[in-house]
């Protein structure tokens, strides 16, 4: 069994090889916006997975997930190639890309705590002029009530 820190710093090598070769020397037009985010390779350093994100062209582009997913999945071999040339192990590691989910699950919870303000803030703004609906001090005592329970309270105080 590998050592965990070998592992780590495998899969840092291999997506640095990855993400130099998506951007540099593969020229293929789908792989445009994908960006290498993250990659895990197994205990036994036989299989790399790595994680990349695909970035709209412009702001209101939507990215094409589909095509760069065909277009990793097509570039798998000369990836592959370049990491085994690149590492030096003995055993070059599977490639596997799987999409990463997590800027969108970032921006679905930026969302939520955004209405969440949002509900807060229409709160605030409701109770700023809002008045208790029954008496101001709805535990309000009689004077004698008081002046008894004052004087019950000072006998227990004192021991003149």
């Amino acid at each position: 069994m590998a050592d965990p820190a070998r592992a780590r710093r495998l899969a840092k090598r291999i997506s640095t090889i990855v993400a130099s070769a998506i951007e540099y020397e593969i020229k293929d037009p789908r792989l445009a916006g994908v960006t290498i985010t993250d990659a895990k390779v197994t205990a036994d350093l036989h299989d790399a997975t790595l994680y990349y994100t695909v970035i709209g062209r412009t702001l209101d582009d939507e990215p094409d997930y589909a095509g760069a997913a065909a277009a990793l999945e097509s570039a798998k071999g000369v990836l592959r190639s370049k990491v085994g040339a690149g590492t030096g192990v003995r055993f070059t590691p599977t490639l596997t890309f799987s999409r990463d989910t997590v800027p969108d699950a970032a921006h679905r919870m930026e969302e939520l705590l955004a209405r969440a303000r949002a509900a807060d803030a229409d709160l605030a703004r409701v109770r700023a002029g809002a008045k208790p609906a029954g008496e101001a001090d709805p535990y309000r005592v009689s004077p004698a009530d008081a002046g008894a329970e004052g004087d019950a309270g000072d006998d227990d105080r004192s021991d003149d």
